[in-house]
């Protein structure tokens, strides 16, 4: 165990090349620094000598050793703060904040300050690894690649391609994200996933299906402009603490009220003006509490929800239900104190309603991420300066690996699975369709039909266990899961951790492709047949990343990869030449050697597919110029103010319409219709049809800026170009593109010339449409979203008032909920188990917590408990206690007695690994690679739960008994 030593403090390494060098003769520092090619922010060391230095050697000597400055986006949350690394003969010697950035603003917080030694941390992984008899042994990528790709190929030539499942990450760039998804189709398989679906898959859900995109609508520079923030289920001061700044400053500027809800007072919430508590995984429930009243005091916007929302009516129906008693007696907030909420939000707009994952990460996670998006709805407070949904997200390329489809669900852009879906990326790869279905296995449907396994959605993340340990026969696929790949993504974020084990043992093959051994190298008790592949960390290496705000920044490469490892698109290289279809893969980009894909080249074959939300118009050369020229971006509205962008939106913003050449400026707040479509305006998204019910779907007399239609419209096709007389505007080589496609029944989506866009913002019309969002989503299982008890749930009073889902397959899983339910484990587990976050950790904790400098910070895994609960189960503040869940996973902790956490709640941070049920696992590391701190997993003692929509998992509210250890 680490021990602290220090005050907390971080000290920078001290450049002793330089400043031992001192000499008589003294020198203006400027031109010292000057002469030497140094960054006059990265020398803050030299101020201790006053200002000036001397002479003699150093600047000779300073000037051979040059320091050159580097550009990177950090690779923790998604805020995408801007880090300046400073390089001296190719070593990463220190880091400076990006004073420039419009994110940061010179800001760093505890893990981003951190980031250098998480590239050249020594407990990364230095070679490739395999277990052989129990032990690591040392093997070489050559031989790594060919044992591996040969097991992986006959698992498939015995089990079929689903077989091996493809786990991939949100720490990867938008190119190897890219890749990954691409590497997936061309295996032949959607068991293909990363980390948002644990996260905020059920945002992305509820939020496409409310208005268009299922992306934060806003930015964080936009905050400025709130003049009310109403947080919820977001603990940002310590799981995105830059993105503080922001918020902090729309409450001194603005005088705006933040509100936060949450079952736990966190370190947001003790900057709140109101702090709401309530019990978790009844947001819902308070959400139409606080909506009771701005509907019976008439305070919603009604032009706004008569011209730009339907199906308003049928939530009012549902609202109604919820009176401040009701409201009181299922979230235990007093109505009073939401009458005040709602008054607050109604007489402060607009406002801006913020929520990470203590909204997302529940069973019914779709229905609170829409109750959420319908308050803003009610209120007029979407596509406003200041307004919309603004959902911070907690990977640093969440959002990016999200957009390019490295998801069981959909193709990149969020296309689907359809053939349409299929032909149009065939087309972009210029790949034989045949071929590519070709490498599908296929199943025979209960209707006796056979069908191909290449249009139905893959195993998601969250499901792999069961993909392993499920009976076949109940599983809509040939044969389980045989081989996992973990590229990139930390296990003990995961619930269920005892049976997480139990499959890794089953597993024909592991394999770990990570900077880090993460805890799959431990958990489990293999003794041969896993794999540690060490990958290269983000600042070995350049490209694109998304930050939560739809921005595109570019990371240029810091250093050479260390030790043996390789990037991750040099691997997904020598896996594609592996098996055999590399000149397939790569056909349409430019390599560097035999492995490895030029990155440049890979921004611009997905720039020539993703028409559907705009990833076309960001070329690498244009993001690049963007990070060239921070200091140009006005800090609210992101906006280039002069300069070489001018004009132009910080990171372009998607969508960027169009190509490239086109030059549109990015979008900084979604469906904002203040402004014309070329210039970053937008109307919601009409991809719910024109009519439902016999009601018109098609906003009612209202359009963006510039519009030449007047009105409502469907999203654009060829043949509503010809309609309306506005092919002609089509170039010769754009329409010939179109014919090609489908003629007059291509859409703006598929369209690979770009001209169907062109054409309709030309005319200033959304090329998606303009229509209302819809407040009830008919083709979810609760079209009006609803209250539903959590399945381990400590009310059984409220089972029957309502219910959880009756049980039902989907991802080719069976899921159960009622079957949980009407079992009642309250009385033997009393006490409601939520999860979070930390400001020293990230994700699964395994860089944070073998990086010394934030080890040092927190080192002890704790579960939070009430004073009142502590004192009942006789439990001291620090003391060792066990945490139990009623599926049998248990964790020994350190207690803290905190009323942090309400009576009758406990909570555990989830960044922790290494220790299983009271052991300790250091040993079973490899040498030199088990990270500084340990900790007990909390979602060891997690339990079952998933969405009814996206398969989120359950971390939020479900029960558990502590005891003293």
């Amino acid at each position: 165990m680490l021990r602290k030593k220090t005050n907390g403090v971080a000290r920078r390494p001290q450049r002793t090349s330089i400043l031992s060098d001192v000499a008589e003769k003294s020198v203006d520092r400027r031109a010292f620094l000057r002469g030497s090619g140094l960054a006059i922010g990265g020398l803050a060391a030299i101020s201790a000598t006053g200002g000036t230095v001397t002479q003699a050697n150093a600047a000779a000597s300073a000037t051979a050793g040059a320091v050159k400055t580097v550009k990177s986006v950090c690779t923790h949350c998604s805020v995408g703060c801007t880090v300046v690394a400073e390089v001296q003969n190719g070593v990463w010697v220190g880091q400076e904040p990006g004073w420039d950035s419009p994110f940061n603003l010179g800001a760093h917080c505890a893990k981003g300050a951190a980031v250098r030694e998480h590239a050249h941390g020594e407990r990364r992984l230095k070679y490739p690894m395999k277990k052989e008899g129990g032990e690591w042994k040392r093997i070489s990528w050559e031989q790594a690649i060919n044992e591996i790709g040969d097991g992986m190929m006959k698992i498939r030539e015995e089990s079929g391609p689903d077989s091996v499942y493809w786990l991939g990450s949100a720490k990867h760039n938008n190119e190897q994200a890219y890749l990954f998804r691409k590497f997936a189709a061309y295996w032949g398989t959607n068991n293909v996933d990363h980390q948002a679906r644990i996260c905020h898959s059920t945002t992305v859900a509820g939020v496409a299906n409310t208005w268009g995109y299922g992306a934060m609508t806003n930015s964080y520079n936009d905050i400025h402009n709130s003049k009310a923030i109403f947080m919820i289920g977001s603990n940002a001061a310590e799981a995105h603490p830059v993105s503080l700044l922001h918020i902090l400053k729309s409450k001194e500027q603005n005088n705006a009220p933040l509100i936060v809800c949450d079952p736990r007072f966190t370190r947001t919430a003790a900057h709140a003006d109101e702090y709401v508590r309530f019990r978790p995984g009844t947001d819902v429930a308070l959400v139409w509490g606080i909506l009771w009243h701005i509907f019976e005091n008439g305070w919603e916007d009604k032009e706004f929800i008569r011209t730009r929302v339907w199906g308003m009516d049928q939530i009012k129906e549902e609202v109604a239900k919820w009176t401040p008693e009701e409201v009181e007696r299922v979230t235990g907030t007093p109505g009073s104190q939401l009458k005040r909420v709602a008054r607050t939000m109604a007489n402060n707009r607009p406002g801006t309603v913020i929520w990470c994952m203590g909204g997302t990460q529940h069973t019914n996670g779709n229905n609170n991420t829409r109750a959420y998006c319908i308050l803003q709805l009610a209120l007029g407070n979407m596509g406003t300066s200041g307004g919309g949904t603004n959902i911070f997200r907690g990977h640093d390329n969440v959002q990016g690996a999200t957009d390019l489809g490295v998801l069981s669900h959909t193709l990149p852009g969020y296309y689907g699975l359809s053939k349409g879906a299929w032909g149009h990326w065939a087309r972009v790869w210029k790949e034989d369709p045949e071929w590519l279905a070709g490498q599908f296995d296929k199943i025979t449907g209960k209707d006796g039909k056979e069908k191909s396994l290449q249009n139905l959605t893959g195993i998601p993340v969250s499901r792999w266990i069961d993909g392993i340990l499920e009976d076949k026969e109940n599983m809509d696929q040939p044969n389980n899961v045989r081989a996992m790949v973990l590229w990139g993504h930390a296990p003990n974020s995961q619930t269920r951790g005892p049976e997480m084990k139990t499959a890794m043992e089953k597993l024909d093959m592991l394999v770990v492709v990570d900077p880090f051994p993460t805890v799959s190298a431990v958990l489990h008790d293999r003794t041969d047949g896993c794999y540690l592949l060490p990958a290269a960390t983000q600042f070995e290496t350049r490209g694109s990343v998304t930050a939560s705000n739809r921005s595109f920044q570019w990371r240029d490469q810091i250093m050479e990869p260390l030790f043996e490892s390789k990037t991750d698109h040099e691997i997904i290289g020598l896996f594609a030449n592996k098996f055999g279809w590399a000149d397939r893969f790569f056909r349409n980009i430019e390599m560097e050697d035999e492995n490895t894909p030029n990155i440049e080249s890979v921004t611009r074959e997905f720039n020539s597919g993703l028409w559907t939300i705009g990833y076309t118009g960001q070329s690498p050369e244009r993001i690049k110029a963007h990070m060239a020229n921070q200091h140009t971006f006005d800090r609210t509205t992101l906006r280039a103010n002069g300069g070489p962008v001018d004009g132009d939106y910080y990171g372009l913003p998607w969508p960027c319409w169009g190509t490239s050449e086109m030059g549109h400026p990015g979008t900084p707040n979604l469906y904002d219709m203040s402004k014309p479509v070329s210039e970053g305006g937008l109307t919601f998204r009409a991809r719910f049809g024109v009519e439902r019910d016999g009601d018109n779907l098609l906003a009612d007399g209202v359009y963006s800026a510039n519009s030449e239609i007047q009105d409502g419209y469907p999203e654009f096709t060829m043949q509503m170009l010809m309609d309306l007389g506005w092919d002609k505007d089509l170039t010769d080589e754009e329409r010939a593109a179109i014919d090609a496609v489908a003629g007059p029944k291509t859409n703006w989506k598929t369209d690979l010339s770009g001209g169907i866009q062109r054409v309709a913002i030309k005319h200033e019309c959304a090329p998606f449409g303009n229509a209302k969002a819809r407040a009830v989503v008919w083709t979810f299982p609760d079209p009006v979203p609803l209250h539903r008890e959590p399945l381990y749930t400590p009310r059984r009073d409220l089972v029957g008032d309502y219910p959880t889902y009756e049980d039902r397959k989907f991802y080719r899983l069976p899921t159960m909920y009622a079957s949980i339910q009407k079992n009642d484990f309250s009385k033997d587990y009393p006490i409601i188990l939520t999860s979070g976050r930390l400001v020293e950790y990230e994700g699964g904790g395994d860089e944070t917590r073998s990086n010394p400098w934030l080890a040092e910070l927190q080192q002890d895994m704790f579960v939070e408990i009430h004073p009142r609960d502590a004192n009942n189960l006789g439990i001291r503040d620090g003391s060792q206690v066990w945490v139990e869940s009623p599926e049998g996973g248990k964790v020994k902790v350190m207690a803290m007695v905190t009323e942090r956490v309400g009576e009758g709640v406990a909570f555990m941070p989830f960044h922790f690994g290494g220790h299983f049920q009271g052991e300790d696992l250091r040993a079973k590391y490899p040498t030199g690679a088990d990270p500084y701190v340990l900790g007990e997993s909390s979602n060891t003692a997690q339990t079952y739960g998933y969405d009814s929509v996206t398969q989120m998992q359950e971390t939020k509210s479900t029960l558990c008994k502590i005891s003293a250890a």
